[in-house]
């Protein structure tokens, strides 16, 4: 019986490659390509952004010092994980301008994943391990569908369960428990 060949693993040009109607990831020499997200997603991705960017990222109402971003392309783990959150954010000290390139190497410390059912898996699975891996901090993992937030902190290499809300629940959670948000202003009416 002849030995099975191996996969080739997926390259950054596999990335750019891909059609830009889809979003492109790769995980461990894997390649994942996932359709634009669903209006339901957008939507409680751009409310959520919203709701952080203005105190946190501009300081409207709030303490400011982060860079707040939607879909950033982050390069992580040596480059070997190339990766898109729905949002991410990064204290102003840690990041202090935005970088020329197109992604982002330093990882973040923040990250958000719109969870959908064909990206649930692969957002706890595969993603999350890599930002635990590489450092993140915090991690938010919102469900539009289900209405739900659930917050994790990184700790030792991986992520903790630190608190579940749903549906319109008004929420302080890290790392920005200094502004409290209605997580009914997430999901779509």
């Amino acid at each position: 019986m002849a030995p099975r060949s191996k996969a080739r693993r997926a390259t950054y040009q596999d990335v750019l490659d891909a059609p830009a109607w889809l979003v492109a990831e790769m995980v461990e020499g894997e390649l994942r390509t996932s359709p634009r997200p669903s209006p339901r997603h957008a939507y409680a991705e751009t409310r959520l952004a919203s709701l952080i960017d203005g105190p946190f990222g501009r300081g409207l109402g709030g303490p400011g010092g982060w860079i707040v971003l939607a879909e950033p392309e982050l390069h992580l783990d040596r480059d070997e994980a190339i990766l898109v959150p729905d949002l991410a954010a990064w204290r102003c000290e840690r990041l202090p301008a935005l970088p020329e390139e197109a992604f982002v190497k330093l990882p973040p410390d923040w990250i958000c994943e719109i969870l959908s059912p064909a990206s649930a898996a692969f957002d706890r699975e595969r993603k999350l391990p890599v930002y635990a891996r590489t450092g993140v901090a915090h991690a938010w993992l919102v469900d539009p569908i289900l209405r739900t937030l659930e917050v994790l902190a990184g700790r030792s290499g991986g992520f903790t369960s630190v608190s579940a809300h749903r549906d319109a629940a008004r929420v302080r959670a890290e790392p920005f428990a200094a502004v409290e948000i209605d997580l009914g202003e997430l999901w779509a009416r």
